[in-house]
């Protein structure tokens, strides 16, 4: 099967920099490498319906609203106050869907691109992982492990982080992707409701500054589990 029209690499050696360098029971650093300056945790918005249009709604907003501390570390099931506001539940008319969970959302994709982009030198060259388990996601090449993950990695430029890489109705990112150069490093982990960049200082600093992203700085180690939140009361289960 193809992943956003591109046939899956029968060579994933070119990712072994990363399988060699996660550290399992690391926190975040079991997911993605720890060889970074700096690393920024950008947060998926969650959406309020507004007629065909979905508004995003920032995290900020909705601790706000609940009486929650917005902070780096901050989970979702604890600003709310539920686990159940992962998946069906919502708090309307605040918000009614929840963040997208192990996918980035193609707006957000644009705006860490745009950024991105200026911070390597090879735009043009770059990989994308597809985790192996994604239900009706399937392909039979060689697959990347990093820590408990696999992928399928596929080849293209920089801008292939915008598109679907699974086939309609399905809709699904890419989960890890990095340019030739290593420059940087993004992780939209299954599991997760963020996704975090690990760069220069001068890359995070642009990300953290941007205001088309609700971006928090990060460390490569920091708990990324609902057990990260140390500041608002654990939600209900």
């Amino acid at each position: 099967m193809q992943f956003a029209g591109r046939e899956p690499e029968p060579d994933v050696t070119v990712g072994a920099w990363i399988a060699g360098a996660v550290r399992p029971g690391a926190g975040l650093a079991a997911l993605m490498p720890p060889v970074f300056p700096a690393t920024a945790r950008v947060l998926h918005p969650a959406a309020r319906y507004v007629g065909d249009d979905d508004v995003d709604v920032r995290w900020a907003d909705v601790a706000a609203a609940n009486g929650t501390t917005a902070h780096p570390q901050m989970t979702w099931g604890a600003i709310t106050g539920s686990l159940d506001f992962y998946e069906e539940a919502d708090q309307s008319p605040l918000w009614e869907g929840a963040p997208a969970r192990g996918h980035l959302t193609e707006q957000v994709a644009e705006v860490l691109v745009d950024v991105l982009a200026r911070h390597t030198g090879t735009p043009g060259d770059c990989w994308f992982g597809v985790w192996d388990a994604h239900p009706g996601l399937h392909a039979h090449q060689a697959r990347l492990t990093v820590g408990p993950r696999s992928y399928w990695l596929v080849h293209g430029p920089v801008t292939l982080a915008c598109q679907n890489m699974a086939p309609e109705p399905l809709d699904q990112s890419a989960n890890l992707w990095w340019p030739a150069d290593r420059a940087w490093c993004v992780l939209t982990d299954v599991e997760l409701v963020s996704t975090y960049v690990g760069g220069s200082t001068a890359c995070i600093a642009e990300l953290l500054a941007d205001p088309r992203l609700e971006c928090l700085p990060a460390t490569a180690d920091q708990p990324v589990g609902d057990d990260a939140d140390t500041v608002n009361p654990p939600p209900d289960s």
